[in-house]
């Protein structure tokens, strides 16, 4: 009996692990290249083919969130012509437009196919007066394109890689995930580290390595690989370093901040991920992300969201 009882117990410890393995939520994270040039104009080609093949539940972009007014305040006025447009756009429908929660709900339950006109600009306009600027783009690229996606490249990663990624796996909606604010300071900071940089050497080094990275992605671009090369460690490691102004050799008050800021906005970008997939049900999920921020986000999540599983592309798929 008692060997029976262990056998028993083994058995249902045994289950449970599997069951959590199984069930261990999961982001896989894309770092893209924003806009490509003309001459690259298929690069997203190759990335959109493996974000089909880990066919995601939930897609997460780089876009603010609708309910973070400290972005939106920067933003209204800060770099973004079309961030400006947009708050601009939302802030009239708050007081011209006839919003329903359940009349979006119900259009959004809807098949690609069965969205009339008038229902994707209901769509459209309840998504700007919610201050949803992901699903604004998303949906006025289909009634720009159709649920069949663009036949020319848009070159950008909205259209050519979230929007036909959504479209092919009947994904209604994008979540938000990104911070800016305190993209004033980082972008102050930058200015200022740059401008001592011109005397103590370290803007040498910034364009050595910048040169690096650019020549050394010339010919995966030529073949079709710009987002396979962009996506290997050494070249996220690269533009992080870039990005964080950790090249500098010279410790300088601005560049220390620059730093800080880059530091903290991959911080809350990766609490904005990780607060929306442990509240949701899906289980696998991907994040479309400047290749810039991936390895902040991978050192953000492990370190402090160690139940979700992390992945990356080279790492998870070109290596299989």
């Amino acid at each position: 009996m008692k060997k029976l009882i262990i056998f028993l117990i083994t058995v249902i410890l045994a289950t449970n692990l599997f069951s959590q393995i199984q069930n261990k939520k999961e982001v896989f994270i894309i770092g893209t290249m924003h806009e490509v040039p003309k001459v690259v104009k298929n690069s997203y080609k190759p990335l959109l083919k493996l974000a089909i093949k880990y066919n995601p539940e939930a897609i997460y972009v780089e876009s603010p969130q609708p309910n973070d007014s400290i972005s939106w305040e920067y933003l209204k006025n800060g770099w973004s012509k079309h961030y400006k447009k947009f708050y601009y756009l939302s802030d009239s429908l708050k007081n011209s437009f006839n919003f329903d929660q359940h009349t979006l709900d119900s259009l959004l339950r809807k098949d690609f196919e069965n969205l009339t006109e008038d229902n994707l600009k209901l769509i459209t306009n309840s998504f700007a007066y919610l201050r949803d600027d992901a699903n604004y783009q998303f949906y006025k690229y289909i009634q720009k394109h159709g649920i069949k996606g663009s036949k020319k490249p848009t070159r950008a990663e909205d259209g050519d890689l979230t929007a036909k990624l959504a479209l092919k796996l009947n994904i209604k909606q994008l979540n938000s995930m990104d911070d800016q604010q305190t993209n004033k300071q980082y972008h102050e900071a930058w200015q200022a580290c740059a401008k001592k940089g011109q005397t103590n050497g370290d803007n040498k080094i910034n364009r050595e390595l910048n040169k690096k990275d650019y020549n050394r992605a010339i010919l995966p671009a030529l073949l079709g690989g710009l987002g396979k090369h962009v996506n290997k460690r050494k070249s996220l490691l690269r533009l992080h370093k870039l990005s964080s102004f950790t090249y500098v050799e010279n410790e300088t008050k601005s560049c220390t901040l620059g730093e800080k800021y880059w530091n903290e906005r991959n911080s809350r970008m990766a609490k904005n991920i990780a607060t929306q997939v442990l509240n949701k049900d899906y289980t696998k999920n991907i994040v479309i992300v400047g290749a810039a921020h991936v390895i902040g986000l991978e050192r953000e999540l492990k370190k402090n969201y160690p139940d979700i599983s992390i992945k990356l592309v080279d790492e998870n798929f070109y290596k299989n």
